[in-house]
């Protein structure tokens, strides 16, 4: 099963980035727009830096949905808000690890899961942008769960997932020190294998009182944008309803 994180290959990469763009080609003067975090992040934030140099954006600002994804945006000069200021977000753009036939999503590769539901839940219209590697028919089938627990109670969750069937490893950093989010919470990987109902799963996590949030995202999703060698689709909820 595939880990978390990671950087895709050239191809990959190459397809990924002409996802990202057509995402990013979404965003309208004035709009609010949330900002995913991971290795989609860099290739949108680039292209919003692009359409706003040219001047094609203006009153358009973000939300970052982690620190890292913050100091790229005011690197490259894109104009960032908050939830604060801004509880509606007219726009996300965000990448995921793991697609179901549903469009439920595992996300949560990078540590960011907590930040992004809530942006997510606060948006209009959530964008997800993948490759076509990222499709599986049933969540769990390529990538274990990431969980975010308060560390204070990280073993007696790590416990309960393993009581559910799950194998858990709790996430390092690259100098093996426990990885912490931007919360400073820890990050419990569970592999649960193919799970049957993504829904109940995440409402019976969240029902404990360690967990801050999981890398389940259901229901959310209102346009997917899947690149592959044979180009770009862009897929909304209404063709979904549609089929």
């Amino acid at each position: 099963m595939a880990g978390h994180g990671g950087w895709p290959n050239p191809g990959q990469a190459g397809e990924k980035r002409a996802a990202a763009e057509r995402a990013a080609g979404l965003v309208r003067p004035g709009m609010i727009v949330g900002l995913g975090s991971g290795t989609t992040a860099g290739f949108v934030l680039g292209s919003l830096a692009a359409r706003l140099g040219r001047g094609e954006l203006p009153d358009v600002a973000g939300i970052p949905t982690s620190t890292r994804v913050a100091a790229e945006a005011r690197r490259l000069g894109v104009p960032l808000t908050d939830l604060e200021a801004h509880p509606v977000v007219d726009l996300t753009i965000d990448g995921a690890d793991e697609v179901d036939p549903g469009w439920n999503l595992i996300k949560g590769g990078g540590g960011a899961l907590l930040r992004e539901k809530i942006v997510a839940q606060a948006s209009r219209r959530e964008v997800i942008v993948v490759d076509h590697t990222k499709w599986s028919p049933r969540l769990g089938t390529h990538h274990a769960l990431p969980v975010e627990v308060v560390e204070f109670g990280w073993r007696p969750e790590a416990a309960y997932l393993e009581s559910l069937g799950a194998e858990v490893s709790l996430r390092r950093a690259g100098d093996g020190s426990r990885f912490r989010t931007d919360q400073g919470n820890l990050i419990l990987d569970a592999d649960f294998g193919p799970i049957d109902d993504p829904g109940t799963l995440a409402g019976r996590l969240l029902a404990r009182a360690a967990v801050a949030e999981v890398g389940l995202f259901c229901g959310l999703t209102s346009d997917l944008i899947i690149a592959s060698p044979a180009g770009v689709e862009h897929r909304s909820s209404h063709d979904k309803e549609q089929r």
